[in-house]
């Protein structure tokens, strides 16, 4: 076998006592700094060892400790070399293919696995599974991960905490949950990591509440929370919207973790940039973007999404200009979805094609649903509505609900025909993923600006024959730290007599300013406009609003959280609201947020 040519020979062996010789090999191992130096070590090796000595097993485990992480394929080669490998040997090569970038090698790791099974001895011992299973999460292979598993609890290893650390991020990653959990809850003593890697399994299945939950006994055990956690409980602040939680959790990590690894930390910055552009504070994501000392993708993704959601459209487009010209990031699929939906959010037709046209034509990235859902909904919001049913012929996929739903919406707001707003209406209703009590609503709408009252009548029957029930509109404010939740008409809260009161306040205030209601949005209502204006006063939001009225402190912004998207009333009457009581009204809902200050939005009022 050809090992290369030695250039620098290392100090001359003596090889006169066995004990000398084999300690000089493993000191020059030591002091080895490079492959080329590694070879003229094996190359003596080689020539100079007894293959049965005690030691030259350990020797040529050294060697492919080395080599493992420098030249794999000269690994194998050594490790081939050897007649009876220990499983510390079989647990080298297994690791080094686990946390290789390449998934052929991290098929290899189970595959070598496989192979140490096969041959009965050595037994894979507690290092083994570890390796295993993280090649088995990222490969996402669900039924070689359990077979290992049943492998380590034959083998007496069910109480090992590294491995059920490791069996945790496995069933995560592979979208078993429960049996992540299972795991968890099995084990006798947990260390940091199995609590982080259960709240952080918790987090990636969308269970924000019972990760937070689980982040409060996690403190209950007495266990100092590390940047990991703290990135994991951001992230649930994220999607809970809770901001007061997640303002505690960037305070703990500038005061245990210091300024400069606060601000150098790009995985935990992205963290704390998303959670507070989706928990309505833009002016701090901001902040933390600029004083960022490095960026990656989806830094600029981030502040790029969390401009167009906030209706900062030119802002975003300026970002996207940024990252591409001056910092010379190149864009991926995510970053289009953001630029798009800032031309969707500020009716910027000629710059979503455009943008569109980039992305296929100048950067080759193949469009996906959401862009199309994007431009689709661009186009249709501005009128331009067989435009956008001719996209969505061409489509080289079938359009989702999402998009059959979008155009809906614009056939009701755009006043399109009745035919084609119930052809549209057909085609979501036929679709296996229908959530046809929207679907209802919507084509009510559009039969009511028909003044086809009757055709409203017939909608209403149908949703009650079939038992479709309306989804509850559900707003969610938070004050001193604490997030109440309204549903319309809400009268649990412990201050509703107040809420009331304060309602009846903003409505003869609003009235005072010429305020007529909009009942466009209220055909499921009964037909007497006193009935409606009733329904449309008691919507979530405005309960949530009045309460922040009545708690939150002078110059406070009201933040709203709300699942539908708002009525044309209720953003006319926020609006009003905005500008009489002389306060700032952010409200988020399931499309995008609204910033109302002085009587305007930043949506410029256009739906």
């Amino acid at each position: 076998m050809v090992l290369g040519v030695i250039q620098s020979p290392p100090p001359q062996i003596v090889t006169s006592k066995p004990t000398n010789h084999y300690n000089l090999l493993l000191q020059h191992l030591n002091e080895c700094k490079d492959m080329s130096q590694l070879k003229q070590i094996h190359a003596l090796s080689l020539r100079s060892t007894l293959p049965n000595h005690s030691t030259t097993l350990f020797l040529y485990s050294r060697i492919l400790h080395f080599s493992s992480l420098h030249d794999l394929n000269y690994a194998y080669r050594v490790f081939d070399q050897v007649d009876n490998p220990n499983s510390f040997m079989w647990n080298i090569l297994i690791r080094a293919c686990a946390q290789s970038q390449s998934v052929h090698l991290k098929r290899e790791a189970i595959l070598l696995y496989n192979t140490m099974l096969q041959r009965s001895s050595p037994f894979p011992d507690n290092h083994t599974f570890p390796f295993v299973l993280k090649a088995c999460a990222y490969l996402f292979a669900l039924f070689e991960g359990k077979q290992a598993h049943a492998h380590l609890l034959k083998l007496g290893f069910q109480s090992d905490v590294y491995i059920n650390n490791s069996l945790i991020h496995f069933y995560a990653s592979c979208g078993s949950l429960e049996s992540a959990k299972n795991v968890f809850d099995k084990m006798p003593q947990r260390s940091l990591v199995s609590w982080n890697a259960m709240i952080d399994a918790f987090v990636l299945f969308g269970e924000f509440e019972t990760a937070l939950q689980l982040f409060v006994q996690f403190q209950q055990q007495f266990f100092e929370p590390d940047g990991y956690t703290i990135q994991s409980v951001i992230n649930a602040c994220a999607g809970l919207c809770a901001l007061s939680l997640g303002m505690w959790a960037h305070a703990f990590l500038l005061r245990n973790c210091g300024v400069s690894v606060a601000r150098d930390h790009v995985l935990v910055n992205n963290s704390l940039l998303d959670m507070y552009c989706k928990c309505g504070s833009l002016d701090i994501a901001t902040q933390i973007f600029e004083g960022m000392q490095k960026h990656d993708v989806t830094s600029w993704n981030s502040m790029i999404l969390g401009f167009a959601m906030h209706g900062k459209g030119e802002l975003a487009l300026e970002c996207f200009e940024r990252m591409i010209r001056i910092s010379r990031f190149v864009p991926n699929s995510i970053t289009f979805v953001g630029v798009l939906s800032a031309c969707n959010h500020r009716y910027m037709v000629n710059e979503g094609r455009k943008y569109f046209d980039m992305m296929v034509n100048e950067y080759k990235i193949e469009p996906q649903l959401e862009h199309y859902g994007c431009l689709v909904d661009i186009l249709a919001r501005a009128g331009l509505i067989d435009e956008a049913l001719e996209l969505v012929a061409s489509m080289p996929m079938k359009p989702d609900v999402v998009i059959w739903r979008s155009l809906l919406d614009s056939c009701c707001k755009k006043n399109a025909s009745v035919e084609l707003s119930e052809n549209i209406a057909r085609q979501i209703l036929e679709s296996e993923e229908a959530d046809s009590s929207g679907v209802y609503v919507l084509l009510s709408r559009v039969y009511a600006s028909a003044s086809r009252w009757n055709d409203v009548g017939l909608v209403r029957k149908l949703m009650t024959n079939n038992g479709i029930l309306k989804e509850p509109g559900c707003s969610l404010i938070e004050v001193d730290g604490v997030t109440h939740e309204f549903f319309a008409g809400d009268t649990s809260h412990p201050q509703t007599k107040e809420i009331y009161q304060v309602l009846n306040v903003v409505e003869e205030r609003i009235d005072s300013t010429g305020y007529k209601p909009d009942y466009s949005q209220a055909p499921m209502v009964d037909e007497l406009n006193t009935s409606k204006r009733d329904s449309l006063r008691l919507h979530s939001e405005r309960l949530a609003i009045a309460l922040g009225l009545l708690n939150l402190k002078p110059g406070m912004p009201i933040r709203i959280f709300k699942n539908l998207r708002v009525c044309d009333d209720c953003h006319k009457v926020t609006g009003l609201i905005s500008e009489i009581f002389n306060v700032e009204i952010i409200v988020r809902d399931r499309v995008r947020f609204h910033h109302f200050k002085d009587g305007s939005c930043s949506c410029m009022d256009y739906w």
